[in-house]
């Protein structure tokens, strides 16, 4: 059954998180020999394909939320539909480019895995990327971290947790795999990161089940902490990509 965690809180989720660094673009493009035709996968609001629609003739962007896509911004080369990562209409043989953006912990990974190698081109690069829990300071950072493992632990989904070990346990069957970090620095008021906390698929259940905001229990400690003015919130970025060999 397709897990959707985040449908309910589009608007926020467009808005509070974070987009991913030039730097990282700057080290995939290069591994695509043919720039033709690219497929985001699990696109949200579509930023990922925004960025991608640069390189790319034409570029095929899905998510399982009707409403995280109505977030996305139009572009003439970019064609929004709503479909699973382990089932889409697409041709056989289309893509010279797959990109997963903080997805693939969601994915039925057998299954999506035969989509990806269905409509991928000879030569075609699966791309899949993520980021794991921010760094504020030393003042802050155990105590977010004790509301993401605590507070919110029961809350998360299993397959969340592979985010924190960067995807070792799913399985990654391609060839001249190339594997990267990243730095994503940004300036934020501590309202600005609550606001973002509220973009999680725990607290998003949290709510549902319980019917209160958990953000609340440590607001103000957060910005008893914080102090005023914006601080630097640091997001480890990690990204993994490989050449996808068809098995006919």
């Amino acid at each position: 059954m397709p897990l959707d965690r985040f449908s309910a809180q589009a608007a926020g989720y467009a808005r509070y998180r974070i987009d991913y660094p030039a730097a990282l673009y700057d080290w995939l493009l290069p591994l695509v020999a043919c720039r033709e035709r690219a497929w985001d996968c699990a696109t949200g609001n579509g930023q990922v394909a925004a960025v991608l629609a640069d390189s790319f003739i034409r570029v095929d962007a899905t998510d399982l939320s009707a409403q995280q896509l109505a977030q996305a911004a139009p572009r003439p080369n970019i064609s929004y539909q709503t479909a699973r990562a382990e089932q889409t209409s697409f041709p056989a043989q289309r893509f010279d480019l797959i990109t997963v953006a903080q997805a693939v912990h969601w994915f039925e990974p057998e299954a999506y895995h035969a989509e990806v190698r269905r409509v991928a081109r000879p030569g075609a690069v699966l791309a899949e990327w993520g980021y794991g829990l921010l760094r504020i300071s030393p003042a802050l950072d155990p105590l977010i971290r004790r509301f993401h493992d605590g507070v919110m632990g029961p809350y998360w989904d299993p397959n969340r947790w592979h985010i924190d070990d960067e995807y070792a346990r799913i399985p990654f069957p391609f060839a001249d795999v190339q594997r990267a970090h990243f730095a994503v620095p940004r300036q934020w008021s501590a309202a600005w990161f609550l606001r973002y906390l509220r973009t999680w698929s725990s607290v998003a259940k949290y709510r549902q089940e319980r019917g209160e905001d958990p953000v609340n229990l440590i607001a103000e400690e957060v910005r008893h902490r914080w102090g005023r003015g914006e601080r630097t919130v640091t997001f480890p970025v990690f990204a993994r990509a490989g050449q996808v060999e068809r098995v006919e």
